[in-house]
């Protein structure tokens, strides 16, 4: 993947500082409710950090194209509210018990206070969308939140069987990518960019948002839980076939390393089979490599769709960002 003409992480981090931290203090401000445990459920799930990497996709996406109002850093704090209640959501149907290091939402206040903070989370993002008073950002936000709730459901009727690497690209769409890609089409519109250049950004966020989940999926498997701040593998123990295992179970060497991952996916748990053995058969089947020489793929595809942005600060920023997605460690 090329480099020219890229930023660097300062760089970066320089130029989007200040709207970053007014998208904080939007964030703070938008999740205070009368009702204590919203406010108190908020402020710990806020103060859990992040990447803030979907907020800094709208950032770039509308200074990209000579943006500068208030309304980038209101939906800024959207995007990263409805992120938030996805990860809720998430721990809530996983029986998660960390994120990010610390104990999840749904282990410290309980499923059911956590599952109605993610309702609530969702629904003061559209009331903050609505600020804008432009159809095509609740059109956005609708479309988003339908495809990540049927992605939701379509990995739950999945669980402990084999899918194709087809199903697992239409999955980590519905789930992931698709909110990178909103958060570019978000930016955009601001800008009052026409739909095909929408669309060449749309592109973008999309194929960085595969980029950014395939390699998820691989640090799922090889890093340490010190490192992902939640148990290893932890999509295997719950039944979740992701690339490097289905690359392996289409293309695996032998029935016995088949049945092998095939036996944890069923079992959800490293009884009769151990984590270390299931490295090893996809390292022997290069599936990691596999699947990583799939993210680097999407993120030159991404960079690519960027040849219609003007030369700016903040296309350099954005030619930065799968380079980030791919070489991160966690």
């Amino acid at each position: 993947m090329s480099t020219v003409a890229t930023a660097t992480a300062k760089e970066v981090f320089d130029l989007l500082h200040e709207d970053l931290a007014a998208i904080e203090r939007e964030f703070g401000a938008d999740a205070v409710s009368s009702v204590q445990a919203i406010t108190e459920i908020s402020d710990y799930l806020r103060e859990g950090g992040g990447k803030r990497v979907r907020p800094s996709l709208l950032l770039l996406a509308a200074r990209g194209l000579g943006y500068s109002g208030k309304g980038m850093i209101r939906l800024g704090a959207v995007v990263e509210m409805v992120h938030t209640a996805t990860l809720v959501h998430d721990d809530i149907i996983d029986a998660a018990e960390t994120r990010r290091g610390r104990p999840s939402t749904n282990r410290a206040w309980g499923s059911s206070k956590s599952v109605l903070v993610g309702d609530w989370l969702y629904m003061q993002a559209f009331r903050v969308a609505l600020s804008e008073r432009k159809f095509r950002v609740l059109e956005l936000l609708i479309g988003l939140t339908q495809q990540m709730v049927e992605g939701e459901l379509m990995q739950m009727e999945r669980l402990g069987q084999f899918i194709s690497e087809e199903e697992y690209n239409d999955l980590i769409y519905r789930k992931t990518a698709c909110l990178f890609e909103v958060s570019m089409r978000l930016g955009a519109t601001l800008a009052g960019a026409d739909r095909e250049l929408e669309d060449k950004l749309g592109e973008y966020g999309k194929r960085l948002g595969l980029a950014f989940q395939i390699v998820d999926d691989v640090l799922d498997l090889t890093a340490s839980e010190e490192v992902l701040g939640k148990p290893v593998a932890s999509d295997l123990r719950e039944g979740k076939a992701t690339l490097p295992v289905i690359h392996t179970l289409q293309n695996g060497s032998t029935s016995a390393e088949r049945a092998a991952i095939q036996t944890v996916l069923a079992e959800r748990n490293f009884l009769s089979v151990k984590h270390r053995e299931i490295l090893e058969i996809l390292n022997r089947n290069q599936s990691l490599q596999y699947a990583m020489h799939a993210a680097y793929s999407h993120a030159a595809a991404a960079q690519a769709a960027l040849a219609a942005l003007p030369e700016s600060d903040y296309k350099r920023a954005l030619q930065w960002m799968p380079e980030f997605v791919v070489a991160r460690e966690k």
